[in-house]
């Protein structure tokens, strides 16, 4: 596990370590992200994210922000002891991570046992509550409306048995209970339910069950280039019907690695992936195109996938929250931790790359249907599906 702290102005990479000298008042932010292992292909776009975020916005009202990222090596069990060593030797102001629910879930477990404001740009089913107040908020668009956006499509396509292999955790459950609640009052049959862990490389035995049920459509629960292995295993046994996903999957990872099984693929995502094919007055389009620049400008490389933008956005409405929460306490206290809990439950209209966020004390998400759109892979590329 390896520690990094970025300091000022654009210092974009927090891929190498340096010794810093905290100023007395300035805001720290503790990041957690899978730098290393099966979840890195989302955790490191992540990483960028945030560059590119405090690259953009480095201080506000005066205060400096620096940020400690820590990689968790995609382990759910180290994002819990990233938080608590974040919160109790660093003192941290607010906690932003991780890749992975079921390593976000552990990391948001800790931060409301102790009282620090947390902003997920994984997405969360629900997030618990210390003394009825919640503590943490998520930036990705509802897995019920990710899942749900696509359902309508495929009905639209006259899809009726749906066929599902996913992650055997919190993110594969996500997608398929909010497959069966979409579709099921549409009239529509998920035939299958199979499931496989992050790590597997293979899923013959959950491809052959999906198609002995004969569906005509398949959805995956699957994430990163671990979510191109149903594709794949679907190509190589015949299987023509059409495909479908979710943000998940918006990765050039995954691309690469499913190359033409993928191909035809509709997926539901945030406006950013296909932000120069929005129309002009696109309330998304103008801060898409600035994260692009700023994104190349921080890290060296384009963002070519939804990941980093969700940690972008995740930096607009902590730089929004902080310059609410200064003039009632001072960084570094539990009160100014109160403060920003506070400060992001009353986020309104944020303009994001994905969306536009709106927060309120009976809902940890920020976004509604506005913030998806529907895509196609087409040879490669995703294109707006009109």
């Amino acid at each position: 596990m390896r520690k990094h702290l970025v300091g000022l102005a654009g210092m974009a990479s927090a891929m190498l370590a340096f010794s810093f000298v905290p100023a007395q008042s300035e805001i720290v932010v503790g990041v957690v992200t899978s730098q290393t292992g099966p979840v890195s292909s989302i955790g490191i776009p992540y990483g960028r994210g945030i560059a590119a975020g405090h690259a953009y916005i480095s201080e506000v009202g005066g205060e400096k922000i620096r940020y400690i990222l820590l990689d968790d090596a995609s382990d759910p069990s180290n994002a819990s002891k990233n938080a608590r060593k974040l919160i109790e030797e660093e003192s941290v102001d607010v906690l932003i991570g991780t890749a992975g629910a079921p390593g976000t879930v552990a990391m948001v477990s800790v931060a409301t046992e102790q009282s620090v404001p947390t902003i997920s740009y994984t997405p969360v089913p629900s997030v618990p509550k210390l003394a009825g107040v919640p503590w943490a908020v998520s930036i990705p668009q509802a897995p019920s409306l990710m899942v749900g956006v696509v359902v309508e499509q495929m009905h639209k396509m006259g899809v009726k048995n749906v066929g599902f292999i996913g992650f055997s955790d919190a993110w594969g459950d996500l997608v398929y209970n909010n497959l069966k609640a979409t579709s099921e009052p549409l009239g529509m049959t998920v035939v299958t339910n199979e499931r496989y862990a992050r790590a597997d490389t293979t899923v013959t035995a959950q491809v052959l069950k999906v198609v002995a049920a004969k569906p005509d459509g398949f959805m995956c629960g699957g994430s990163g280039t671990g979510g191109a292995l149903p594709y794949l295993g679907l190509a190589e046994r015949g299987y023509k019907g059409p495909i479908f996903g979710t943000p998940a999957l918006i990765n050039p990872d995954f691309v690469r690695l499913a190359g033409k099984s993928a191909e035809g693929l509709i997926a539901s995502t945030g406006p950013i992936t296909v932000v120069e094919q929005l129309a002009d007055d696109h309330p998304n389009k103008k801060i898409g195109l600035t994260f692009k620049e700023v994104h190349l400008k921080a890290n060296g490389v384009p963002s070519t996938d939804g990941f980093s933008a969700y940690a972008f956005d995740a930096w607009l409405v902590l730089a929004d929250a902080i310059k609410r929460a200064l003039p009632k306490a001072k960084p570094r206290t539990q009160e100014f931790r109160a403060a920003m809990r506070e400060a992001i439950y009353s986020t309104s209209d944020v303009v994001g790359t994905h969306g536009v966020y709106n927060y309120r004390p009976d809902s940890h998400l920020g976004t509604d249907r506005r913030a998806l759109v529907l895509v196609k892979l087409e040879q490669g590329q995703w294109k707006l599906l009109k």
